[in-house]
């Protein structure tokens, strides 16, 4: 039996807070906004370069609007926040990838500064990692390391490119650089990890929902 879950955004079906010729759902969450957290949301937009980046994240969905690719989008935010060095959080297994990345990105006047998952080679026992999971590689990933000489490196905007699940997360917490991703990894899906999604109710559906 399934327990009973609190109704958020992903259970509405008016999408009112967009349309507003439709009707808010009894549980939405923008008729239940309290007045102060609104404000400090807005009053954050107008923090360091939060205005800059929101503007340019804006222009960049108009003007590239399913005509640009994620590669080309990232290029156009970059110079209209005047990011030159470019900073690349890549996975071992994606260097083809990043390599590919950041000719383009030279091609096209940045300066592309990259740091692998697997910089100073530390082994995965060394910071408690099971053992077991040195069968796919001795070497522990370091997303902290990688943004640390990102930092250090004094890059404007940092990519991610297939860093691992958690990974990624860290690596977001400790970049001091605004942080897009470029490609999420999904091992089985070729990198593409909505097909799950595509799928959840069909080839995938055993696999999520068990015997439903």
């Amino acid at each position: 039996m399934e327990k009973e879950t609190t109704p958020t955004c992903v259970d509405c079906g008016t999408q009112n807070c967009k349309f507003k010729d439709r009707t808010y759902p009894d549980f939405c969450l923008t008729t239940h906004l309290k007045e102060e957290d609104r404000q400090w949301a807005l009053e954050r937009y107008e923090e360091g370069r939060n205005h800059d980046i929101m503007v340019a994240s804006a222009e960049v969905e108009y003007e590239g609007y399913c005509q640009w690719t994620r590669v080309q989008e990232i290029m156009e935010f970059a110079r209209k926040i005047g990011a030159h060095r470019i900073g690349i959080a890549n996975c071992i297994g994606l260097i083809r990838e990043a390599h590919i990345f950041a000719r383009i990105l030279r091609a096209n006047g940045f300066e592309a500064y990259s740091v692998i998952c697997k910089v100073a080679g530390q082994p995965k026992t060394s910071v408690g990692i099971p053992t077991q999971c040195e069968s796919i590689g001795a070497a522990m990933c370091n997303p902290i390391l990688q943004a640390r000489l990102l930092n250090k490196a004094h890059t404007d905007l940092n990519v991610v490119i297939g860093l691992c699940v958690g990974h990624d997360s860290l690596f977001y917490k400790y970049s001091e650089a605004y942080v897009t991703t470029l490609v999420t990894k999904d091992r089985v899906t070729g990198n593409n990890p909505a097909a799950a999604l595509y799928t959840a109710e069909s080839y995938y559906k055993k696999k999520f929902f068990g015997g439903k």
